[in-house]
């Protein structure tokens, strides 16, 4: 294990599991790609790579495959930070992690430490915003130590982990298991003020006024689809039941189809969720919920869905089906309409609409949407 051409390729395939978020923890990753290698499991830690080279092997694939993007978003997400960090200020938020240090990437979280004698007196000010969240609580063993931890789960625009600590924890210095060294934090001062350095031209108050009016796509989706269990659908055209169970159906197809393909996939998702506003049009009303919230590809393959169908069943004026024929989303169209079509199965078990919501943010994550991130 003293080869260093062996220890740079542990290093090399650690620092890919964890940018393709397959392994979160340095630790595990580590541990993980030496397996992969076929390496002696009988190896000892420090035969292994520094974290720090791990990190740093995962900031150039960063920089190879995101590029000038990383700075904007990084700016977005610290600015994302100050706005909760401001809610929570009574309970002496600290920015830590990628977000601070500057090493933040692709599926990279907001991590921050709060502290608090009381579980429900944080969440009770969470519920007070509006802020959706999940509780975790997490039992950790690292080389024969037990260690508990609270974390808070927060889905917006980015993604949150609140690791909550006891008050008597204020003070305390956390070591990064990066470095070794005592970790680097931020607190709103701090991060005020740097943001204030790096942007002079940036009204700060107004910036994080602004991101209070944002909207976050994906929660809304995720409004929009719910009703649609209670959408109970006419049995000859839709033998599989309710319109949500449809719907997740449809999209397991366009997923098969196109994987890669965001804007394809929310038209598969969303197509139908004006059922539960106004049946009597729902493709006018689900996009009227949809406004500013879908790409323009999107809205044009939801707004015509159903004029697939006339235009399979021969239904459509010759001016009509010259004008779908014409557009560049033709095709996309039509492979829609086979993924309406087909995912009416009776029995079969769907995706959910959380794993559904993850997947399309994981591709949201890789490349924003024209007009809408």
């Amino acid at each position: 294990m003293a080869d260093e051409r062996v220890r740079r390729q542990i290093t090399l395939r650690a620092a890919q599991l964890m940018y393709e978020r397959l392994e979160t923890e340095y630790f595990t990753a580590k541990r993980k790609a030496a397996r992969e290698l076929g390496l002696d499991p009988r190896y000892k830690p420090r035969d292994l790579p520094s974290n720090k080279e791990i990190r740093d092997e995962i900031q150039k694939l960063a920089e190879l495959y995101e590029g000038d993007k990383r700075k904007e978003k990084l700016r977005d997400m610290r600015l994302e930070a100050l706005r909760l960090m401001r809610k929570l200020a009574r309970f002496e938020p600290c920015l830590i992690g990628s977000v601070w240090t500057g090493h933040a990437r692709k599926g990279s979280d907001i991590d921050l430490h709060v502290f608090s004698d009381s579980l429900t007196a944080l969440t009770a000010v969470l519920d007070e915003h509006g802020v959706g969240y999940d509780i975790e609580r997490k039992r950790i063993v690292k080389f024969n130590e037990e260690r508990h931890f609270t974390h808070i789960h927060i889905r917006d625009r980015f993604t949150y982990e609140l690791t909550v600590y006891p008050t008597d924890k204020i003070g305390y210095v956390f070591k990064s298991s990066i470095t070794g060294q005592a970790m680097e934090k931020a607190t709103i001062a701090t991060l005020e003020k740097t943001l204030r350095e790096e942007h002079p031209e940036a009204d700060l108050d107004a910036e994080v006024d602004r991101l209070e009016d944002h909207v976050d796509r994906f929660e809304l989706y995720r409004t929009l689809l719910f009703p649609l269990e209670e959408v109970k659908q006419d049995p000859r055209w839709h033998p599989e039941g309710d319109a949500l169970y449809h719907s997740l159906q449809v999209f397991e197809r366009a997923r098969h189809e196109r994987p890669w393909d965001e804007e394809f996939l929310l038209a598969a998702l969303l197509h139908d969720v004006g059922k539960a506003i106004d049946p009597a049009d729902h493709t006018s009303a689900g996009l009227a919920a949809l406004d500013g919230a879908v790409s323009e590809r999107t809205r044009w393959l939801i707004e015509h869905h159903m004029d697939a169908l006339a235009y399979r069943n021969r239904a459509l004026g010759k001016e009509e089906r010259n004008d779908l024929e014409r557009s560049e989303h033709f095709e996309d169209l039509m492979l829609l309409r086979d993924c309406d079509d087909l995912g009416r199965e009776v029995g079969v078990e769907t995706v959910t609409i959380d794993e559904t919501l993850e997947y399309l943010r994981s591709l949201a994550d890789e490349s924003y949407l024209d007009g809408i991130a």
